[in-house]
């Protein structure tokens, strides 16, 4: 014989082992036949089915979602079976089940109002979803078994259905206050930005005076906008910290006490004036004292030199309700002189809403604060309550109030109050022309306001009701007469 050269390979074989390649490639054609026609005996017997659901786009909170299940066979339906899954995929809730057997179909959900709706026997419409419908959704097919018409096949589809929920609130506080003014030393100011009831988080933005801000993005250590102030920023890069030359140093150094800490800007009597005055120029007994009057609104004595850096972190929060709360924070050194009556927005985008939200503030130093006096005549032993009514502006951030008696101490014997309001308790006649001053400061200025206390006897109220009751007398004695 001849022999046969396979090219492929590179190999010598007779003709003997072709005629075996060649048998065992028969039987292995014939099971390979025998294979496929058991199948086709096997699925003309049990049938065939498909399930297909249709992909979902995202949808917003409210709207209408039509679940669609598509399944071909040429068996006899059985039922078919909705279900929601939640849990990771551990627990599936039935809502909504199709019985061919008897043409009938039973709502599973608890709602009253019954939100499933079965449209056609594979589509089911949930109406106005909520963020809690986000998740899986899988349908089940059952036909029978064409063998023993007892037995059921089932196949399966899924779906995931994504809900988006726009941002309800949106609101700019700043953080860490009410804070104090300071006069000598460059502070922080961080305004947080807060949105509510988002789903995705949405992206967060800031703009002065209607320009979008440039900002330097870092990691916050905290989570929320309570405590995580200035201080966690200078940790992640700390601010440019600006020194006093030595023009401004004497000038500082002028407003001094005797003690070394700073005077109040304000105006006082001359007893607690604080004066620089040069070695031999010390007023003479017989030379009456003028105290150094100072501007009532107070701005810093530093003055920065370049344009701010602005620093920005976004905290996301997931809620309950499967929305996420975003805490988005700017913070920034504080230029009073060129900050004040600066206009900062926060801009908000997201997915479900056809145009940006916003919210702005205007940074803005107090301005004349408005006090009131109840009683508005006072008499000893009364409580009196002198209140802020407002400014003459709007104010942000939230001001610091501070209660002083020029002059003297409270009536507690306190040297200061905060709050809002000063109480004074069982007045007494010596407070009578006493004057009192509000200070309201924020980081951006501090301003003064002052009150005097005036204080009525009650005595002179009983001479004026004797006179008052003595033409009564006299009146009725001329009719008996």
């Amino acid at each position: 014989m001849v022999g046969i050269t396979r090219r492929a390979a590179g190999e010598h074989v007779d003709a003997n082992g072709v005629w075996d390649l060649l048998q065992n490639m028969g039987k292995m054609t014939v099971l390979s036949l025998c294979f496929l026609l058991c199948a086709d005996l096997l699925q003309v017997a049990v049938g065939y089915l498909t399930v297909t659901i249709e992909p979902l786009l995202p949808v917003v909170v409210g709207d209408t979602v039509t679940l669609k299940c598509n399944f071909k066979t040429d068996g006899r339906l059985r039922e078919i079976v909705w279900y929601r899954v939640t849990d990771g995929g551990t627990i599936k809730q039935k809502i909504f089940t199709y019985d061919a057997m008897f043409n009938t179909n039973y709502s599973h959900m608890e709602d009253y109002r019954r939100r499933e709706d079965l449209v056609y026997q594979s589509t089911v419409r949930l109406p106005e979803v909520r963020i809690s419908d986000n998740g899986p959704y899988e349908c089940h097919v059952g036909i029978y078994d064409r063998a023993t018409r007892e037995k059921v096949v089932l196949a399966s589809g899924n779906v995931f259905l994504t809900v988006m929920s726009p941002p309800n609130n949106i609101s700019v506080v700043a953080e860490n206050t009410p804070a104090p003014f300071s006069r000598y030393q460059a502070q922080n100011l961080t305004l947080v930005c807060i949105a509510k009831g988002g789903k995705p988080a949405p992206s967060v933005y800031f703009k002065r005076d209607g320009e979008l801000i440039e900002v330097i993005s870092y990691v916050s250590p905290t989570v929320g906008y309570e405590g995580g102030g200035p201080a966690s920023v200078r940790g992640a890069r700390p601010l440019i910290s600006r020194d006093l030359d030595d023009t401004k140093l004497r000038k500082s150094l002028s407003l001094l006490g005797p003690d070394g800490r700073p005077g109040r800007l304000n105006t006082e009597t001359p007893g607690r004036s604080y004066m620089a005055r040069q070695p031999g120029q010390e007023p003479s007994p017989a030379t009456e004292t003028i105290p150094e009057t100072v501007v009532s609104r107070e701005f810093p004595r530093w003055v920065q030199s370049t344009d701010p850096l602005y620093y920005f972190s976004n905290t996301q929060i997931p809620q309950s309700d499967g929305s996420v709360l975003v805490q988005a924070k700017l913070t920034w050194t504080l230029n009073p002189q060129l900050d004040n009556d600066a206009l900062f927005s926060c801009e908000i985008t997201h997915p479900a809403l056809s145009m940006p939200m916003q919210t702005e503030v205007i940074l803005a130093a107090p301005k004349g604060p408005k006090l009131m006096i109840t009683p508005t005549r006072a008499k000893v032993g009364d409580t009196v309550r002198i209140t802020v009514q407002g400014f003459q502006n709007e104010v942000f951030p939230e001001p610091l109030f501070t209660w002083t008696r020029v002059g003297s101490r409270l009536l507690d014997g306190s040297t200061e109050r905060d709050g809002k309001e000063l109480v004074l308790e069982r007045v007494p006649a010596e407070l009578n022309g006493s004057m009192y001053r509000c200070t309201a400061q924020n980081p951006l200025g501090s301003t003064d306001t002052h009150i005097r206390l005036i204080v009525f006897d009650g005595a002179p109220g009983l001479h004026k009701l004797g006179l008052i009751c003595l033409p009564l007398i006299l009146t009725v004695t001329v009719e008996l007469t």
